[in-house]
């Protein structure tokens, strides 16, 4: 049987998750503690078998992606879909008005009042720090040039607790 995420269910257990199930930024593997990684871990583990399905009716989703992405962009466009989301693409930065000179900072801000949440790929160093800073929704960092990519390193930790390896590093 699937199970909606709703409003009202208790989602939070550590930090990265605010009152009432709210979702803060994900820029970096410090943004979360060994708590909310579990949790996200647990999550991750109830979608992929069917217990939860989380639903995205109603909500957009803003995946700027500056930096060339194959597994990235379309795993995140896939999800959202498959979740009943909308998304507003910006792929590549010839298609940014950034190419034409606007700032990253107008960019992020006029993104900001798009949608219910930024997924971003960018070369830029810091980019997606500075846009948790910018916009009042949250912000998912899919890559940050050679910085971080907290969103690999979950994916690669539920594929060591699937192989039954365990997360011995967060003890």
């Amino acid at each position: 049987m699937q199970q909606k995420i709703n409003k009202k269910e208790k989602l939070p257990r550590g930090t990265f998750f605010q009152k009432g199930g709210k979702m803060k930024h994900l820029i970096s593997m410090s943004d979360v503690n060994k708590e909310d990684i579990l949790h996200i871990l647990e999550l991750t583990h109830k979608i992929e078998n069917g217990t939860l399905k989380p639903d995205l009716t109603g909500k957009i989703i803003i995946i700027p992606f500056f930096e060339p992405s194959t597994r990235t962009f379309g795993s995140s466009e896939s999800a959202i879909y498959r979740l009943n989301g909308h998304i507003i693409g910006f792929p590549g930065i010839e298609n940014n008005s950034i190419k034409k000179g606007e700032s990253a900072y107008d960019s992020m801000k006029t993104m900001g009042m798009y949608g219910d949440c930024i997924i971003m790929r960018v070369s830029e160093e810091g980019l997606a720090r500075l846009a948790s800073e910018i916009v009042d929704i949250p912000v998912i960092n899919g890559g940050d040039g050679t910085n971080q990519h907290p969103t690999q390193a979950l994916l690669d930790m539920y594929a060591i607790e699937k192989l039954k390896v365990g997360l011995k590093i967060l003890q």
